[in-house]
């Protein structure tokens, strides 16, 4: 027993934390199945690996800060033509993403955009990457507070770091000059390093509008559009066309 307390506390110094945990297992394991030192060495080492790949995705994923339905298994093609399986297999590929090509997801309300954006950023997280869903106010907000709060800051270094980054409903509402001045600031450091998802109703010609300032306008749909791809997403809305009631539709006499 002497033996294997020293081995956990090896193991913790070194931060093999599967080999710390189940010492008693591993070593039982070995006593069984008599595997060569070879062989021992390496499971031991493929487990640690495994167990950090793991730990490392859990971490990506709740940092994502995805919305509740983001399975691209579960989407619905049949409502709208506007994508086809081939092009989104394409898009999980992420052959775009290595040569940092940024994605625009325009259409109407309910057109499947944010869920196609949250789809593609949690398969970039299973492929290793680094991607992160964000709305835009939640953005603005990061970008207001990173000097404020650390919690602010955590978020914006994080976002320097990405490999994609989703924003949700950009340009939905008009927003101050400072605040458009540190958003461009931020699409410009990550220009060409990073590839950026956005989700509009708006056409970039109505970026201006919402930024009132029609220069900045054209420096960040320059830096957004130099190498892009624009999928126009059409059709009704998939919430109104499929959404759920609390209440029976039974009328309900109240005395």
């Amino acid at each position: 027993m002497e033996k294997i307390a020293q081995i956990k506390q090896y193991a913790d110094q070194l931060r093999l934390t599967q080999l710390r945990n189940r010492a008693e297992s591993i070593i039982h394991s070995a006593q069984i199945d008599k595997p060569t030192y070879l062989d021992y060495t390496r499971n031991i080492l493929e487990q640690e690996v495994q167990q950090r790949q793991k730990t490392d995705f859990d971490k990506r994923l709740k940092l994502a800060r995805l919305p509740r339905n983001h399975d691209l298994n579960n989407y619905d093609f049949k409502f709208s033509s506007s994508i086809s399986k081939h092009q989104m297999q394409e898009l999980k590929e992420f052959l775009w993403l290595e040569q940092a090509y940024n994605l625009i997801l325009m259409g109407p309300s309910g057109t499947g955009k944010s869920y196609i954006a949250a789809g593609l950023v949690h398969a970039a997280i299973n492929k290793g990457y680094r991607a992160y869903f964000t709305t835009m106010e939640d953005l603005i907000s990061v970008l207001k507070m990173k000097e404020i709060t650390s919690v602010a800051l955590c978020n914006y270094n994080r976002y320097l770091k990405a490999h994609l980054i989703a924003i949700d409903d950009i340009m939905l509402l008009p927003i101050r000059k400072q605040e458009a001045v540190s958003f461009f600031n931020l699409i410009n450091h990550l220009h060409e390093q990073c590839s950026i998802i956005i989700t509009t109703n708006k056409s970039p010609k109505q970026w201006a509008e919402a930024l009132d300032d029609e220069v900045l306008a054209t420096a960040l749909l320059d830096r957004i559009l130099y190498h892009c791809e624009v999928i126009k997403l059409d059709g009704n809305s998939y919430r109104m066309e499929n959404r759920k009631n609390i209440l029976s539709k039974n009328e309900t006499n109240i005395d």
